[in-house]
Order: structure tokens, then sequence, then C-alpha cells
């Protein structure tokens, strides 16, 4: 499978021919005769339908296969110029995006097939390599969905309302649906406020309102600066608007269910980079003020333009920090999305392993949550899945050898940025007040 890196599109959207016969290279040395038969088909399978089975010439100049999802017509084209969204069915749907007719090799178009055998081929097709790649790429975060609601779920959500928005000094591609209100429906870059998060349908707009408003740093108390960092703790009781405005814009980067007006339960941490033109958001994680499932975090988000720099890591190591001031063990709520899953199991491999390399004597599993403020059952499936457990006499046993540790570790990654404890100045939830 290609890497899922978006590498930049050619300016004209035409795709770089692989000389295969099927699609035309930029100079037309390549392209084949159209021939009666050719023609024919072209006629006979377009416009294509919402369904349709295809390859499609993607980004990184390979023919990869689609899902027709959605099509509209293009202005002052004839009967069938249609441009068409399409779902790359080896790839995560953060990737799905409307393309023009000659991206599509129209020789490769099937009938439509059931699904669930669908996906049985192509898993069959598929290299080992390929498949673990997608597995850890592509959990969804709708476990708690049955089948009808899942499909409502996708059907609603099927097609990127919102293509670009701008926040700051970038300019951000968005990666899913998000709910904005029905006025916003037919804008596809949205314009927002880098520090309340307010959003508009144009650029004049956000500059007339940059002049008015008067916060540089989100609303809310600053319970964290380290160097340029700064984390600030917003109650979505007290400011309504903004947290609502922060659930807008993260749906654009979550694909899976968040909050969207009911905020006033919630508590939003606020990661920031701090310079003299003020704190500018880079992530955030929410929490709701009172658990009884123990959840220390909800959602989490690092924007695309921060991905990469350990403000990830960050965030979850920083929720377990709040976790230990509460004298409390936590676990973030379930399900999670693909890139936050994939994130808490190298923050609790890491944790784990590092306790289990310094401490020579035996350790429980119990003594290890009281350490680290992580679950119980968060450790054990960890430890299962590096194989550092064993069950013996009716109680779990601790296997660390020390050339195994590192050997985890190492595939562990860095840890990211660490949270200092002592620039932490902050009070638990049900203690204010």
């Amino acid at each position: 499978m290609g890497s899922l890196e978006t590498p930049t599109r050619a300016e004209n959207g035409s795709p770089p021919s692989t000389g295969n016969g099927k699609v035309p290279a930029d100079d037309g040395s390549e392209k084949p005769p159209e021939t009666g038969m050719s023609k024919k088909r072209r006629a006979s399978v377009l416009p294509l339908e919402v369904g349709t089975r295809v390859m499609c010439r993607w980004r990184d100049g390979k023919l990869h296969p689609v899902k027709v999802i959605e099509r509209r017509k293009i202005n002052k084209g004839g009967p069938n110029d249609y441009e068409y969204y399409v779902h790359y069915t080896e790839f995560n749907r953060r990737l799905d995006e409307w393309v023009k007719l000659e991206q599509l090799d129209l020789d490769s178009v099937e009938a439509v097939f059931d699904d669930k055998v669908e996906d049985k081929v192509t898993s069959l097709k598929m290299t080992r390599h390929q498949k673990r790649k997608i597995d850890e790429t592509h959990v969804e975060g709708h476990e708690e969905l049955d089948a009808a609601s899942l499909r409502e779920h996708e059907e609603f959500t099927k097609v990127k309302n919102i293509a670009t928005i701008e926040l700051g000094r970038y300019e951000i591609e968005t990666w899913y649906f998000s709910p904005f209100p029905p006025e916003y429906n037919d804008c596809l870059k949205l314009y927002f406020c880098e520090f309340c998060l307010n959003f508009m349908k144009r650029k004049e707009q956000l500059q007339r309102h940059m002049k008015k408003c008067d916060l540089k740093h989100p609303p809310g108390d600053e319970i964290y600066r380290s160097g340029t960092l700064s984390m600030f703790e917003v109650d979505g009781k007290k400011n309504k608007v903004f947290g609502q405005n922060l659930c807008y814009l993260a749906k654009l980067f979550l694909d899976h269910k968040t909050l969207y007006y009911d905020v006033d339960l919630f508590l939003f941490y606020v990661l920031c980079e701090c310079d003299d033109r003020g704190c500018h958001m880079v992530g955030y994680f929410s929490k709701e003020k009172h658990s009884e499932e123990s959840y220390n975090l909800a959602c989490i988000l690092t924007l695309p333009p921060y991905q990469r720099k350990g403000y990830g890591k960050f965030l979850i190591a920083f929720s377990y920090e709040l976790s230990k001031k509460e004298g409390k063990v936590g676990t973030p709520e379930r399900p999670l999305s693909d890139l936050g899953l994939l994130s808490y199991r190298g923050y609790w491999t890491r944790v784990l392993l590092d306790i289990l390399k310094k401490h020579k004597a035996n350790i429980s599993i119990k003594e290890l949550s009281d350490m680290t403020a992580i679950k119980a059952e968060d450790i054990l499936t960890t430890l299962q899945s590096l194989e550092l457990i064993q069950y013996r006499k009716g109680q779990h046993v601790i296997c660390a050898d020390p050339k195994v540790l590192d050997r985890h570790l190492k595939a562990a990654g860095r840890g990211g940025l660490e949270v200092d404890v002592s620039k932490l100045i902050w009070t638990p939830y049900k203690e204010q007040g």
C-alpha cells in the first residue's frame, strides 16, 4: 500500500502516466488509439453511478481502487460531465476527495459487488504488511454503533462539506465532514479566528473581526507554562460558544462521534505555542467534569500543521498528570480514533517499560497502576500485546527480560515532549468553587 502522506497535487490536476496503456501520458505518447469498442464502453458506463467501483489515479501517480460515493454536475458541461467524490478503499476516509473524470480508468469499471464479499476479496489480495498498515490507520472509532446506526452515520457524513480552513497563519485541508449550521452549506472554505474560534465565510469578515477581538489566548485559566508552551483550561459551561466552535473545528479532523452543543459537562485543555502575537492553539483534549467510568480524556486532537512534533504524546501525558493530581486512575473514553489508539499504545508501552527497566524487584499490576495512574485493564492489555505477561497459579506474572524491554522500547519510538510537573498549577474541578 502507498504511504498515507499526501504529496502536492499537480497544478492542472492531470495524473502522470505509468505506461500501462490505460491512462495517457501528458504528451499523449502512450495513449492507445480509441477503438469503436472503447468509445461504446465509455458511452455505456457514463455517467458513473454512485457505488461504482473503478481504478483512480491518486496523488502518488498510481492507480488505486475506489468506490464512487457521490457525484455532481460540472457547470456548463455536457450530459455526462460530472465530478466524482471517491473513497480509496485501501486508505482511511480522511483521503476521500472529488476527482475529475480523466483520473478514472473507465476500462476498470466493475459492477457493484456486495460489500462483505468485496472486503474479503480485497483482504486476500493484500500482503501481510499492507494489512498491518491499514489495521494501524483505519480504526474508525465506531465500535459502539450497531450496523444500522453505522450506515446512517456514514450516509450523513459521507462527503466532506468544508474542503479547507484558514486558522492563524495556516491553510489546512480538512479530513472529514463536520455539522456546521446550514448557512455554511455552500462554503468550501472557512476562516477561523485563532483565539476565540469564531468562523466566517470570507477573508474580509475575518479581518474585520480580528480588529475587534480582544482575545490573545483561549478563554479560561492558564494552568501550565513551560518555555513557549502553555495549557489553558476552558470550562464548557462558562465558555459555551468557544466550546461549540472547538468541537466544530475538531470534527473536521476526527471521524468518530464528538459533542457539538452539549459542552456544559466538559472541560477543554487547549495547548498553545506562545509568542509576542499571542497564544496559538496547536491541539487540545476534552474531559468530562464527572466520569463514572474513570475517563480522563474524551476527545484528543493535534491540528495537522503541528503533528509529528510530539504534541499528541504531550497531551496524553498531561491527562495522566491531572489524574495523578486527582489521586485517581484514568483511561481514555472509548472508542478511540485511529491516530488516538496508536498514540495511546505507544504512551502506555513507554511509561510501563521505563518503570520495569528501572525496577529490579517484582512489581504488580496494581503497583504499576498506582505509580502511573494508568487503569489496570490498560496495563494488562498492553503487557499482553508485548507478550510480557504470563498466567501462573491463578495470577498474572510480569516477565521482564532487559533485552526484550529494550527491543520494545525502541519499537515504541520517542516519548515526545515531557510535562514539567513543577510548572503545573491546577486544582481538580470537584475542589473548585
